[in-house]
């Protein structure tokens, strides 16, 4: 989704699972050892903040991450062949980055996805956020966590590999009440799984909301459409959206629609289906309400299969719902680091996310933090081929 939790608190489990619990996705029999992180420059921003890149590796996945936005720049795995690509859309420059609107591989906060009309109550009292979608605030309005420069600290722990990343987000930044305290993890484990731990804290009562937004194509960044890729997802419901595509608080049936991907199916299938939601989003851009609900811990929910490499991607989370993305805005005016454009289609994003426009449904779970909560949420993209 570009511009156009009932709350685990403090003590709760966030522990991950380990690569049989989704299905035995392990990249081979005896993973390789886990290598980096390593730092090199990626450029600096136009106030002179430096910005690096972090490169790690594990278990036959490599990661690339920016401490810019969070930017995962780059995610290669093997195919059925054992050949690297990259999946993931993106630049090759920190310049691309700070100039789009497309959020590739960003972290998103601190609100993801979109609260309408830029506005919420909470405890009686208003707050109006920063509009970046029109009249509504998308991703945490102009400069949210997708901007910021984040303290990246490098850790290794037993067989993982991973980065520590943090940022303070000061009260009445972008609207939002609270100092918020955050800390994203990215790990990668002995079995190459990649996952994302992510904590927070407030001072004052607030809202969050946090994701990922990595645009995956897992025949390889560059090489064209997805809509051959095969979708499973573990939703019977999903919420319907207005023009806006503000969530209009209907939990609606999928089967007997193009949104019912209870059974694997590609992508395309059902992508130009004369149905109104299909239409009003030019595709998918919609949140899945997930069977399972809130979870102490992370549940298989989603798998993408990709037939002409053979490459899988298993997606575990604790969150209630997911937001599937299928490239709908994607133009043909982007470049990515292969050298080829990115046109629509050509890449999705499956985010793992409490409901768009919670704050304004009270029916919806909960997004609700306060002071003396933790935040915990944990997604596991689990690889093979």
């Amino acid at each position: 989704m570009e511009l156009n939790r009932r709350t685990v608190l403090a003590g709760a489990a966030a522990a991950g699972i380990a690569a049989t619990t989704l299905g035995g996705t392990a990249q081979a029999a005896a993973p390789s050892p886990g290598r980096g992180p390593v730092r090199e420059p990626f450029g600096a921003l136009a106030d002179g903040t430096k910005v690096h890149r972090w490169s790690l590796e594990n278990g036959g996945t490599r990661l690339k991450v920016l401490s810019y936005g969070g930017i995962v720049q780059s995610l290669e795995i093997p195919d059925r062949h054992g050949r690297h690509a990259n999946v993931s859309l993106g630049y090759d420059n920190l310049a691309a980055y700070v100039a789009g609107t497309t959020f590739f591989g960003a972290t998103i906060g601190r609100y993801g996805n979109r609260i309408a009309n830029g506005r919420f109550t909470l405890d009686g009292r208003t707050y109006q956020l920063s509009v970046n979608d029109g009249v509504n605030s998308l991703h945490g309005g102009a400069k949210g966590f997708n901007t910021k420069v984040w303290d990246v600290e490098p850790f290794t722990s037993g067989s993982d590999v991973g980065l520590h990343l943090h940022y303070v987000s000061v009260d009445g930044e972008m609207g939002y009440p609270g100092t918020l305290r955050t800390k994203v993890t990215y790990t990668l484990t002995r079995h190459g799984d990649w996952r994302i731990d992510y904590t927070a804290t407030t001072d004052r009562p607030t809202v969050v909301n946090l994701t990922n937004h990595t645009y995956f194509n897992l025949a390889g960044e560059g090489s064209g459409s997805v809509l051959d890729h095969e979708l499973w997802l573990a939703a019977d419901r999903y919420t319907p959206t207005d023009q806006g595509l503000i969530p209009t608080g209907e939990l609606a049936p999928v089967k007997g629609t193009p949104f019912d991907f209870t059974r694997a199916k590609p992508i395309g299938r059902d992508i130009r289906a004369a149905h109104p939601q299909i239409v009003t989003a030019k595709g998918f851009d919609h949140n899945f309400v997930l069977d399972k609900g809130v979870t102490a811990r992370p549940v298989h929910m989603a798998t993408l299969r990709d037939p002409s490499s053979g490459r899988t991607l298993k997606i575990a989370t604790d969150q209630p719902g997911v937001q599937f993305y299928s490239g709908n805005f994607l133009d043909g005016t982007l470049v990515g680091p292969s050298g080829r454009t990115y046109r629509q289609g050509d890449g999705l994003a499956l985010e793992t996310q409490h409901f768009p426009d919670s704050p304004n449904h009270p029916a919806f779970p909960s997004t609700v933090l306060r002071p003396g909560q933790t935040y915990r949420t944990t997604t596991v993209h689990s690889f093979g081929a």
